[in-house]
């Protein structure tokens, strides 16, 4: 059959949309891999070049994963792959100093907003998982590549307590966009004990049932983060804090 073409679309754009509705329908179903090019040529009527452009536009949308080599292979989309991309853009952005700069205030946003909430909801069983984390935070102190786990396995407890699954993928892109000026921030002891400290307070907060003082916690906790990472890449005259711990904006 052909592609159903709408009027003024072009070849590609309709095959891609006929293999993203077999997808979507499970007539392609997750895991599997897509019919080789030449079916799909003779099946939609359309050229080689068509084909290749469909399973780009395809992978872009998250919907086939390809690799060089082999035929692409059938994923249904989820939150963490639709955030994740946004990635090249964000890559983008992010080796700007503004772009860094308004990322980070971004995420001390919605953070201020998870600790409120995890103070009011949190569950006997979330607040146990984030003393087992800051334990582990505790531990790796010294350590830089474990310590950074341990500080990505903190604050993704936060992102996971309101249930909502677009939080944890929101985080796991914040850490994708912002490890390597992480790894880039001046390492040691301090810092890490100050961290870990910043970590303390969001949990005592929490564990205390006080909103407010589990968001200003996790401001300070994040504007003291911000002044080690500005100093990678930000000069002496650039803004000291993103947002105070009272919440006014800088």
């Amino acid at each position: 059959m052909r592609a159903r073409e709408k009027p003024g679309e072009r070849r590609a754009d309709a095959v891609t949309e006929e293999v993203a509705r077999l997808i979507q329908a499970g007539g392609l179903p997750e895991g599997a891999h897509l019919p080789p090019e030449r079916d799909l040529m003779q099946r939609f009527g359309v050229s080689r070049a068509a084909v290749r452009e469909a399973i780009a536009a395809l992978a872009n949308r998250g919907l086939v994963e390809t690799r060089l080599g082999h035929r692409p292979i059938v994923r249904k989309p989820d939150y963490a792959v639709a955030i994740g991309r946004l990635g090249d853009l964000v890559g983008h952005l992010v080796e700007d100093r503004g772009g860094v700069r308004n990322l980070f205030e971004s995420r001390i946003f919605l953070e201020a907003a998870l600790a409120r909430h995890a103070a009011r909801h949190a569950r006997r069983e979330d607040i146990a998982e984030l003393r087992l984390a800051l334990a582990a935070n505790r531990a790796a102190i010294g350590d830089p590549v474990r310590f950074d786990e341990t500080d990505v396995a903190f604050h993704a407890i936060l992102y996971r307590i309101p249930g909502n699954p677009i939080f944890p993928a929101v985080h796991k892109a914040y850490v994708d966009w912002l490890m390597s000026h992480w790894r880039a921030m001046r390492r040691g002891p301090e810092i890490d004990r100050m961290n870990h400290a910043g970590h303390q307070a969001i949990l005592d907060a929490i564990e205390m049932r006080d909103p407010d003082g589990a968001e200003e916690a996790l401001r300070r906790h994040l504007n003291a983060a911000w002044e080690v990472v500005r100093s990678t890449f930000l000069s002496p005259d650039e803004p000291a804090a993103l947002v105070p711990a009272d919440g006014e904006a800088a």
